[in-house]
């Protein structure tokens, strides 16, 4: 990782839009699996979702081993463990086009990446060559088993006991809730504590006696996938089925969930273009007062927001592909030094993880309000998706989880000396600053003052701590939207102009957003004339610069409603 760049350096580093990876930016070779992806979703999965909401299990196995089929389960498995070996662009262009129908989203995104990753990056020779190959096919089906009904959040406090028999296998007792594919998964990735303490993963095998799925559970949404719990009633594990070392579980935990952080992503940007598709055309056909709703300005405000939301987190998914694939390319290519790369990127996963999930909600919530009561029944799909976009807040660790650790992982990278949190201070002694770097000057500012007052103590200060997140997540988002904004206009890319403006929507928006922030933590974290001096300095350069938002809106919205679609690639 000597050459690549370093997760957060973006927070503290002027970038070079050329060196950002953008979604104009993909290769022939990635656009022909999205089309392929894409297509197996419209004329196999989608005709399939009454099926798949009936709980017929075996149509989901049946739609699993043919994405195998087309590759589309080992893209960035390499080639040896029976995978395409592939880069992560070509797993997210293939995520995204999943993220459509969100229930076989969730049975996929199990398979590929709950279950390949723990055993990929973390499993013996052995244990890649027994497991990999099959799961890549969609022979066999993995969930992961984590969650428990006392550590969902603290997934450490897991209370499944693991203990070592005489002959070296494993005696294994406990419930795990909540898992995706429970119903009909062939293997578990399992974690339980080896004689009460020692957090360790295992591969658990079905067919093992006392292995028992518990009843499907009654979700608000995502019917169409297997969520179940599974109990373990004094399993023998074999030896082999170890995972990892004793008492390392928690590596494995957490770069399992900084990789399904930043897939979730996908799946959400994903899930949002239909959606922006659906409103955009219902919008342009629905008539009211004997015009088309999509010519009221309330609607094409909406339109336009939606259409800026994934532009943003868009922005931020492709620009953190292409950093977790050049840190890869620098790397000896071992899976251990993959994990080693999915930890480094762990700020951008939980920053993901928020924006995306966020995103999505506000999407199919305003698909349902410009679809009016039709979007309130079942015959649109408009209600579906609000539903299946809910647990997206939840799934690999709250956003309030995640909120908490982004700024704790930026202070843990720079006490270790990876990260410098006084090089973006006072970015005004440089000319010309933008929004964005005006953004992420005020987001560091503010977090060292954070530690000065509260030092170790600041993870106690939940509510500083959730702001700071606030303000970090929106300087990626404004300064990736406006790099791909410029990385548009220098290829003179179609549409840069509309690049152009959904940037600059973005930043506006967030420039807004941290003075209130700036307002609420500097009356925390500092008193009297300091902070009244404080406010007003950082303040000054977050005043705005007289960007007229609704016309921006508006020609926004006259090319998502003359496409009926999200307009860009």
């Amino acid at each position: 990782m000597t050459t690549a760049r370093r997760g957060g350096d973006w927070l503290v580093t002027a970038t070079d839009p050329a060196a950002v990876f953008t979604p104009e930016r993909l290769s022939d070779e990635h656009r022909l699996i999205a089309q392929m992806a894409a297509e197996f979703v419209d004329q196999e999965v989608a005709p399939a979702l009454p099926a798949l909401e009936a709980k017929d299990w075996d149509t989901a196995r049946r739609l699993i081993v043919r994405a195998g089929e087309l590759g589309l389960l080992g893209t960035d498995v390499p080639e040896s463990a029976g995978g395409a070996g592939l880069d992560k662009a070509a797993s997210v262009v293939a995520t995204e086009a999943v993220g459509a129908v969100p229930s076989f989203a969730t049975t996929f995104g199990a398979q590929t990446g709950l279950a390949i990753v723990p055993i990929l990056c973390f499993g013996t020779p052995e244990q890649q060559a027994a497991w990999l190959p099959r799961i890549v096919s969609g022979e066999i089906i993995g969930a992961y088993c984590l969650s428990e009904a006392a550590s969902g959040s603290d997934a450490l406090g897991a209370r499944a006991r693991a203990t070592r028999e005489p002959d070296g296998s494993w005696r294994l007792t406990g419930e795990k809730l909540w898992v995706t594919n429970g119903g009909f998964a062939d293997f578990f990735i399992v974690f339980a504590k080896v004689d009460g303490e020692h957090f360790t993963a295992f591969i658990v095998e079905r067919g093992q006696p006392g292995v028992t799925s518990g009843k499907e559970e009654h979700k608000m949404g995502l019917h169409g996938s297997s969520t179940t719990p599974v109990v373990l009633a004094d399993v023998r594990v074999p030896a082999a089925n170890l995972l990892g070392e004793v008492g390392r579980g928690h590596k494995i935990a957490f770069n399992v969930l900084n990789y399904g952080r930043f897939k979730l992503a996908a799946m959400c940007t994903g899930g949002a273009r239909p959606a922006i598709a659906e409103a955009a055309a219902y919008a342009s056909t629905r008539r009211q007062f004997g015009q088309p709703i999509a010519s009221f300005g309330a609607v094409r405000s909406k339109l336009a927001d939606m259409t800026t939301a994934l532009f943003a987190v868009e922005s931020m998914l492709y620009r953190t592909t292409g950093l977790i694939d050049e840190a890869i390319a620098a790397t000896p290519g071992d899976p251990a030094s993959v994990a080693r790369v999915l930890e480094e990127f762990a700020l951008e996963a939980s920053i993901l993880k928020v924006a995306s999930s966020e995103m999505l909600d506000a999407v199919v919530d305003e698909n349902v309000q410009i679809h009016g009561g039709n979007g309130f029944v079942r015959d649109y799909p408009a209600e579906r998706r609000l539903r299946d976009a809910r647990v997206n807040r939840i799934f690999e660790g709250t956003n309030e989880i995640n909120r908490l650790l982004i700024p704790g992982l930026l202070v843990k990278r720079a006490r270790a000396g990876a990260l410098s949190l006084g090089a973006a201070r006072d970015p005004r002694s440089r000319p010309a600053v933008s929004t964005p770097d005006v953004l992420k000057a005020t987001a560091v500012e503010l977090l060292n003052l954070a530690v000065a007052r509260h030092g170790d103590g600041l993870a106690e200060e939940q509510e500083v701590v959730m702001r700071l997140a606030d303000l970090v997540i929106d300087a990626f988002g404004a300064d990736s939207a406006a790099l791909r904004a410029a990385a548009a206009a220098a290829s003179q890319t179609a549409l840069a102009s509309l690049h152009a403006d959904a940037a600059a929507i973005i930043a506006d928006e967030a420039r807004q957003r941290a003075r209130t922030h700036v307002d609420v933590l500097v009356a925390a974290l500092a008193t009297g004339a300091d902070a009244a001096s404080l406010r007003e300095r950082l303040d000054a350069p977050l005043a705005g610069d007289g960007l007229d938002i609704i016309a921006t809106n508006r020609r926004i919205a006259d090319v998502v409603v003359d496409r009926r679609r999200y307009p860009f690639p």
